[in-house]
C-alpha cells in the first residue's frame, strides 16, 4: 500500500525514479570495476606467458584508468551525510578587500560554475548584486545535481587570495578575502515557524540580466530575520511570488539546521560559526605572487598549477576533504570551518 501511495505522488514517484536510477548506476559502476581488473590480471598473465615489452604501456594504462574509476567510487563512499544527496545552496560574499574583493568573489564565482558544468551539474543563480566598480558583492546560486552539496560543502568557510592587484596602479601586492556558504536545498516541507513579526519582507528591482519584466518590477525579495539576523534574497524567478517563496524556503533550512544545533556551543558543520570575513579565519590560501600556491588550511591539500584550480579544478581539494572529514578532521579542527553569514 505504501509502494502503491508513492507512485501515485507525481513528485514522490519522481524522487524514488531518481534514486532507483542511482542505485543501478552505483551497481554498474561496481561491475565495470570488476570487469576492469579482471582484463588487468588477463593482460599480466598474458604477459608472464609471452613477454612483449608493446603490454607494459598498454597495461599502465588500463591500471590508471582502473585507479581512477575506483577512487571515484570510494569518494562517493564517503557522501553518507544526512543531505550529502541534496542540491547546493552557495553564497558568496565579499570581504576585506574592497574592489579587489568584489573581483576576487566574481573569480570564485566562476570557479565554481566551470567544475559544476565539468561534473554535470547545472547552475541556477539566485541573487546577483554586482559591485561599484568591478567584480561582485554578493552571489547566490544554486547547484543542481547528484551529491552537489555533499561535494560542495567542503567549500565553507572564507577563502583568501594573495596577488598583484590589477586595479593598482603601483603593482602593489594585494590580499583580498571572500567568504562561501554552502547550504543543501532540503526539498522536503520543513516544520519551521516563521513569527511574521520577527522577519522583514523588502521588495526591489533585480540587479541583474533577465530581461525587461524582471528588471522594471520590483520582483525581488529579501527576508531579513530579526532574532538570527540572518539574510535571504532571491531575484531569478519572474513573479514577486516565486521569489517569495523560494526566499522562505532558503530562510527555513538555515533556521532548521540552527534548530539541530540549538543546544552546541557553535553551529554545525553545514553554516559554520559565524566569524569575520579576514585574517585568521580562511580555510584555503590562493597564492598568484610571487609564487603560485593554493593551500588548504585544513587538509594540508596543495596544488601548484592555481590556472587549474581557479577554472574549476578544485577536485583535488573536494577529495581531500572529504577524506580528512571521514578521518574525523573536522571534530578536531571544527574552529578552521568559519564562515561569515549576512
Amino acid at each position: 500500500m505504501a509502494d502503491a501511495a508513492i507512485w501515485n505522488d507525481p513528485e514522490a514517484a519522481q524522487k524514488k525514479t531518481k534514486e532507483l536510477a542511482a542505485l543501478k548506476a552505483d551497481v554498474s559502476g561496481y561491475a565495470a570495476l570488476v570487469a576492469a581488473r579482471d582484463d588487468i590480471r588477463d593482460m599480466i598473465e598474458m604477459a608472464d606467458e609471452e613477454p612483449d615489452p608493446e603490454i607494459v604501456p598498454e597495461v599502465q594504462a588500463m591500471f590508471n584508468d582502473f585507479k581512477e574509476s575506483y577512487e571515484k567510487i570510494r569518494l562517493k563512499t564517503l557522501l553518507a551525510g544526512e543531505y550529502d544527496g541534496c542540491n547546493a545552496i552557495v553564497t558568496l560574499h565579499a570581504g576585506t578587500g574592497g574592489t579587489e574583493a568584489m573581483d576576487w568573489t566574481n573569480m570564485l564565482y566562476r570557479m565554481y560554475t566551470r567544475w559544476a558544468d565539468a561534473h554535470g551539474l547545472s547552475v541556477e543563480v539566485l541573487d546577483l548584486l554586482e559591485g561599484d566598480e568591478a567584480g561582485l558583492k554578493s552571489v547566490t546560486f544554486q547547484v543542481n545535481g547528484e551529491n552537489a552539496y555533499g561535494l560542495l560543502k567542503g567549500e565553507h568557510g572564507v577563502h583568501r587570495l594573495v596577488r598583484i592587484s590589477p586595479f593598482n596602479a603601483n603593482g602593489k601586492r594585494q590580499t583580498s578575502f571572500s567568504a562561501c556558504e554552502v547550504m543543501p536545498d532540503i526539498e522536503e516541507d520543513l516544520d519551521i515557524e516563521i513569527d511574521p513579526k520577527d522577519i522583514r519582507i523588502d521588495t526591489y528591482r533585480s540587479s541583474g540580466a533577465g530581461g525587461q519584466h524582471i528588471n522594471k518590477t520590483s520582483s525581488a525579495i529579501r527576508i531579513t530575520h530579526f532574532p538570527t539576523g540572518i539574510v535571504v534574497t532571491c531575484q531569478n524567478e519572474r513573479s514577486q511570488f516565486q521569489n517569495k517563496d523560494k526566499a522562505f524556503q532558503e530562510l527555513k533550512i538555515k533556521l532548521f539546521m540552527l534548530k539541530k544545533q540549538q543546544n552546541a556551543d557553535k553551529l554545525d558543520d553545514i553554516r559554520g560559526k559565524v566569524a569575520e570575513i579576514a585574517w585568521g579565519n580562511q580555510i584555503r590560501s590562493y597564492f598568484l605572487q610571487p609564487y603560485q600556491l593554493i593551500k588548504d588550511l585544513r587538509t594540508g591539500e596543495e596544488q601548484t598549477n592555481a590556472q587549474k584550480v581557479l577554472d574549476g579544478g578544485i577536485d583535488p581539494f573536494i577529495n581531500a576533504f572529504l577524506k580528512w572529514e571521514a578521518l574525523g578532521g573536522r571534530a578536531r579542527e571544527a574552529a578552521a570551518d568559519t564562515v561569515a553569514i549576512r
